[in-house]
Formats: C-alpha cells, structure tokens, sequence
C-alpha cells in the first residue's frame, strides 16, 4: 500500500475546514465517524470472518457509561471515554467467549450479537438510572474539558483523527502475526488449527479490539448528539449502517471501511434530503439497497480492490 497518495489526502481533510460551510464539516464528521465504526467492525468481521450484527451494543454501552459518568460522577469525557470503551471490551469478551467456545459460526453467531444487542437496548429502556425510555440528554455548555466545542469544526478533527487511527491499528493489524493467523482463520478455520494456530484466543482477541474501539465511537457518539436514546443507540439498524460501510468498501481490507464510508454517508445524507423534500419519505432506503445489490453483483469483494486493481493497471500502462 502507497503511503503518500494517503498522506496526501489526509493532509488535504485536515486543510479542509476553513474553506467549507457547517453542511459539509457535519457531512464529513458524519464519513469520518462512519469510517471509523467501520474499521472497528473490520477487525472482527472483516479479517476473523466472524459477522457480528449487534455492534451497535458497543457503540451505546461506550457511549451510556461515558455519559453517565459525566453527568453523575464529574468524570471528564476524555477519560471517560476510556472506561466505557473497556465496558464495551468487558461485552465483547463475554460475547466472544459464549460464541467462539461452544463453535457458533455463520447465522448462529450473528444471532447471538443480535440477541445481546436488544439484551443491552431492554436493559436501557427499563432503567431510570440512564434515563430509561425518554434517554438520556447532556446539557451543552461548550466546554473543552468536557468534550463540548462551540465551533463544530473541532468535532471533524477528532473524527478525522478517530478515521486515521483506527486505520493505522488495522493495517499494523494486517502486518502483524495476529492478522495473518486471523485471515488463515476467515478462510479455512479447520486448517489453521491443524497448523497449531489458537482460534479460540484469536478470535476473542478481535473481538475484545473491536469492541474496545467501538466503544469510544460510541462515546465520541454521546457527546457530538448530546442526546442518547436506547432504540437508537442499541437498535439493528445502527449495527446495519456500521456493516454495511466495510461490505460495501471492501471488507477484510485497511482502506474498505473508509472508502465505503466516503461512499455511503454522502449518498444517504444527500438522498434523504431530496427525497425528505419531495414528500416521498424511505426513498433514501429504495438507493440504498439498489447500490448493495449493485456492489453484490459486480463488486463481490468490494470497491477497494476494485480501486486498487485500477491502479495497477494505471501504473503498468504508465
């Protein structure tokens, strides 16, 4: 992988702001944010091969203990953030370990990350202490200390910086021993363990990391919404928005989660707006699921790749 076409882009992202109206920077926080959710569902369902439909459990427990430590305790976000991503760890280890011990694959193990998710959602909507069902609001004072910024901009460059670090940790992933262990794992599980790899301690690990990164997204979440609804937060469709980034991109891939994001995002905000206006509501959906159908189709592994081998062959003409 080139570095400096990517050095190039991130450093025009980071030039960005000052040239653009608040629509774009809430656009491009929102690709950011996606990205990065992507890229942490990548590890585990993109390399391990493990398809888990409930990370939006991750995502609302980061972002209810993160919260709830604010308000109650005075804990600043920037630590916070930290504890709830460890809360989300804690799921993602019972999870992994239920799943991947007694050998659920497939279906059986995307219905488990399902079935924990609505666990978290019901837990939250019938219990005052997080607001229960009316949620949980967080009274904006514009406080850096407590990770409210008056100017929005400031919330594009944790998102980018959120983008570009979990970006780095999956491709540093991708060299290392665990994320070769891990891709011989996705692609014949059976075999691996013949070699004398641990599947079991692998798996977990990539789970308990996806998790942990998933939870500061969700903490990240808490305080650029101030509000924090249990439908929302640990609903299917969040975890659906979350997969679909990395399918669409390329899964299995460092770059897939975030091309997939520059992809979607736009097209769903911009979508929704037209189709918001023109009084025909769910319309957005109808271009959703017409371009899923499409990448099925002729792009099975993905856009990255795709892109990736357009390159080559750029370069071999060249």
């Amino acid at each position: 992988m080139r570095l400096w076409p990517l050095a190039l882009a991130l450093a025009a992202l980071a030039a960005l702001p000052p040239f653009i109206g608040s629509y774009a920077v809430t656009l491009f926080t929102l690709i950011f944010f996606y990205a990065y959710l992507g890229q942490a569902w990548n590890i585990l369902g993109g390399y391990a091969g493990q398809l888990s439909a409930g990370h939006a459990a991750f995502v609302g427990i980061g972002a209810y203990v993160t919260a709830v430590l604010s308000l109650r305790v005075g804990l600043t976000p920037w630590i916070g953030m930290f504890v709830g991503a460890a809360a989300a760890a804690l799921l993602g280890a019972i999870i992994g370990y239920l799943g991947f011990r007694f050998g659920l694959r497939g279906f059986y193990f995307v219905l488990l990350t399902v079935a924990f998710a609505e666990v978290c959602r019901i837990i939250a909507l019938n219990t005052e202490a997080v607001g229960g069902a009316v949620g949980l609001y967080i009274t904006f004072t514009g406080n850096p200390a407590q990770f409210q910024f008056q100017n929005p901009r400031a919330y594009y460059y944790i998102a980018l910086v959120l983008m570009t670090g979990a970006t780095v940790v999956v491709w540093r992933l991708e060299q290392s021993r665990l994320g070769a262990y891990l891709v011989a794992i996705r692609e014949d599980e059976q075999a691996a363990e013949a070699l004398g790899i641990d599947a079991f301690r692998c798996k977990l690990l990539a789970s308990v990391l996806s998790a942990f990164l998933t939870g500061i997204g969700g903490a990240f979440y808490a305080f650029y919404q101030f509000s924090l609804q249990p439908s929302t937060l640990f609903g299917i469709p969040l975890s659906v928005e979350i997969i679909i980034r990395p399918i669409v991109g390329g899964a299995g891939t460092p770059l897939g989660p975030v091309l997939g994001s520059f992809i979607l995002s736009p097209l769903a905000e911009l979508s929704r707006s037209y189709f918001a206006a023109t009084g025909w509501s769910g319309g957005h959906l109808i271009v959703y699921g017409s371009l899923l159908i499409a990448v099925v189709l002729f792009l099975p592994q993905g856009a990255a790749p795709f892109v990736a081998r357009l390159a080559r062959s750029w370069r071999m003409a060249r």
